[in-house]
């Protein structure tokens, strides 16, 4: 049997829109030849899955697991075309069985997390829903000696983890829906991006009250926005969400923890979604019929 080189799973993949281990089996099936593969993949149920494969899936979960000595934390989006599907208990079980794999292998790798029976089950599922379900990302975060985290998912479509210093999972978790309610854009103030400052800084020159200030003056105004909006976008100095008296810094060091970082997922975050206009498409088919 030729080898497969995973060049040409990759042009498998291309052209049809199916999962890895599918066309590496279609491949091998066929002795490496690509056409025969699509032939092959034409008369079994392989082609709704390639039909499916192109639509655009920006919804679906966001699940996590910490494993029982709570020193691994997971965290997975997995993703369908409609909300509907996401809360189909097909789907739900199939994330979940994604999510328990991660956590035993060990690995935020998709495509090591989907090899072998996963990646089949995917198919599977296309198969028996008729929509496009992928496994987008997953994240592995591991707790060093002395150090605890937690996990927290709202409503299945926002999930965070946080890492402490110290304190332990409940103290981490708290901080977890606090990532989850409020979004920090980072967890200390130092670790803001450059690029992020200057356009932050850019705005704040553009405000009407600083036009025609001393470019000394203009300069003092500038950092001391900056510095309020550091302190607002950071995890460390917002004020905690199940108690506004305190800063999440704060509440941790209550606990004997300090925040070292989080992760933050939300369910199609950065995906651009497909607008269909379904009176156009109906006005286009018509003419064409």
């Amino acid at each position: 049997m030729a080898a497969i080189s995973a060049s040409l799973v990759k042009e498998l993949r291309d052209r049809t829109g199916l999962g890895m281990m599918e066309c590496k089996k279609a491949l091998s099936e066929s002795g490496g030849d690509i056409e025969a593969a699509i032939d092959n993949l034409r008369k079994n149920a392989g082609l709704k899955s390639a039909k499916k494969a192109g639509r655009v899936a920006a919804e679906g979960a966001v699940l996590t697991r910490v494993s029982d000595d709570g020193k691994l934390g997971v965290m997975l989006e997995v993703n369908s075309e409609t909300d509907f599907v996401s809360r189909d208990d097909n789907f739900k079980n199939f994330a979940n069985e994604v999510i328990n794999k991660a956590l035993t292998v060990r690995s935020d790798d998709v495509a090591v997390i989907m090899e072998g029976e996963l990646e089949d089950a995917r198919a599977q599922l296309v198969q028996k829903i008729g929509e496009n379900i992928s496994v987008r990302r997953a994240i592995l975060v591991e707790a060093p000696e002395g150090g605890s985290l937690g996990a927290y998912v709202h409503g299945d479509r926002i999930g965070a983890i946080t890492l402490l210093n110290g304190g332990n999972q409940d103290v981490a978790r708290d901080i977890a829906m606090h990532v989850a309610a409020i979004n920090p854009s980072v967890s200390h103030p130092e670790k803001m991006a450059q690029e992020e400052l200057d356009r932050e800084k850019a705005v704040i020159l553009a405000q009407p009250d600083m036009a025609g200030k001393p470019a000394e003056i203009a300069e003092k105004m500038v950092q001391g926005r900056l510095k309020k909006y550091l302190s607002e976008n950071s995890l460390i100095n917002q004020p905690f969400v199940k108690d506004q008296n305190v800063t999440v810094a704060e509440y941790a060091k209550q606990a004997g923890a300090e925040v070292v970082s989080f992760v933050r997922f939300e369910v199609g975050e950065g995906i651009e979604k497909e607008e269909v206009d379904f009176a156009k498409e109906v006005m286009e088919q018509a003419r064409r019929s």
